[in-house]
């Protein structure tokens, strides 16, 4: 064999390249309806419109009192409009109203109380209003009919708030894509091990990913080194929009996944230029995408995040949301391979004013430094469970000395 590489490929797919190519697939296109309750962070599907007035009556603004604001026209300390308390607006007269009471009939206007005075059997105003003054006219937030969502949109709790503010009780949005996850591999166990054999964490740490991104998750029992029942496994999962393999995605004897999902559909990516998790494997099957991520749990967890990820926001409508960073000093050298992105995971402290020590690594983000954990290392969990995110050093760098500015990605983010 020729031009094989250390790591037994023939080639290496660029990141960006591999992931054009994963994305070559259409966006779910079911819908369904669920209630407000449901709603949060779901794509919109069919515009909404507002089924009524918000506020759907005029309203008080501030306490005070409803009054014609052609009755306070010149009020002033000296000269004090005088006016009679009464139930209903008239000529002359004022009514006792709160934060969101109902305008009174025949008030045109609010004079905050602060600025009136009961006196006697009257109430003195000191300032003059206008017409309008301190009250909320209907539909001042929302009108009847008013466009509020087009689809794609994503609902946020605010949104759902409003939407139970104008009467909308239940939604269409995109259905959320679905995504098998099926871990591989004669060796391992969920119980307790005996020598020999590894505890599965891939299903747990990637469905819950999968979860999180915004899939609707499926999750299998681990499946044995066989190539008949890794094609059955595969072949049972295909009403899915996605199915994920954890394990035997390299070229080893008992990386059995490839072959047998080349079997059934196409393999079009297999081995990328990325560390820790080259060994990844992208394909389809009756166009079912199969994401094959390498079976070390760090390896896994970047695969899914740069794979993972990106696919379900696509099949699902989704915006793309990039990362939340964090600036920091590297605190220590770190190498990488040309031509090959590197994920470098990290650990965060905040360096005192002073120099003389650290504070705690929540604090605030001014004077941060990052130190290295490991940028290899695929099958150390906790490396990546107790860092504070990873840097990424790109192809086209040949490592980063310490003191450079770095951008640390908090990988692990929500929505």
């Amino acid at each position: 064999m020729t031009d094989v590489d250390r790591s037994g490929f023939k080639q290496r797919t660029r990141l960006a390249e591999a992931r054009t190519r994963l994305l070559e697939t259409d966006p779910v296109d079911r819908t369904e309806r669920v209630p407000l309750s449901a709603a949060d962070g779901r794509i919109v599907a069919e515009p909404i419109d507002a089924a009524r007035d918000v506020p759907h009556y005029a309203r008080a603004a501030l306490d005070g009192w409803a009054v014609r604001a052609e009755d306070t026209f010149g009020a002033s300390d000296r000269s004090p409009a005088v006016l009679r308390p009464v139930d209903s607006v008239g000529p002359n007269a004022a009514t006792r109203v709160h934060t969101g009471s109902e305008l009174p009939d025949g008030a045109d206007a609010v004079v905050r109380v602060e600025a009136a005075e009961p006196v006697g059997g009257d109430v003195e105003v000191f300032d003059a209003v206008a017409e309008g003054e301190n009250v909320a006219p209907v539909g001042e937030d929302v009108a009847a009919g008013q466009r509020l969502y087009d689809p794609g949109d994503r609902l946020q709790p605010s949104d759902l708030g409003l939407l139970k503010s104008v009467g909308v009780d239940v939604v269409e949005v995109v259905a959320e894509p679905e995504v098998a996850v099926v871990p591989t591999g004669e060796e391992l166990v969920q119980a307790e091990p005996a020598p020999g054999e590894v505890v599965e964490t891939n299903r747990l740490t990637v469905s819950r990913l999968a979860e999180r991104w915004g899939a609707d998750v499926t999750r299998r029992e681990i499946v044995t080194d066989d190539a008949e029942t890794l094609r059955a496994a595969v072949e049972r999962d295909l009403t899915r929009d996605v199915v994920v393999t954890t394990g035997g995605s390299s070229v080893g004897d008992r990386d059995l996944v490839p072959d047998a999902v080349a079997e059934l559909g196409e393999v079009f990516v297999h081995g990328v230029a990325l560390k820790p998790g080259h060994p990844v494997a992208l394909g389809r099957v009756d166009d079912v995408t199969v994401v094959m991520l390498p079976g070390y749990p760090v390896a896994a967890i970047v695969n899914a995040v740069q794979f993972l990820r990106p696919l379900i926001e696509h099949l699902g409508r989704m915006p793309r949301s990039p990362p939340p960073t964090r600036e920091a000093t590297l605190a220590r050298k770190i190498r990488s391979e040309p031509g090959v992105r590197t994920f470098v995971r990290v650990r965060l402290e905040r360096t005192s004013p002073g120099g003389e020590g650290t504070e705690p690594r929540d604090n605030d983000a001014d004077g941060l430094e990052a130190t290295p954990t490991r940028a290899g290392g695929s099958g150390v969990l906790s490396s990546v469970a107790l860092s504070d995110g990873w840097v990424v050093v790109p192809e086209a760098r040949e490592g980063i000395p310490a003191g450079e500015s770095v951008a640390v990605e908090n990988w692990e983010y929500s929505l």
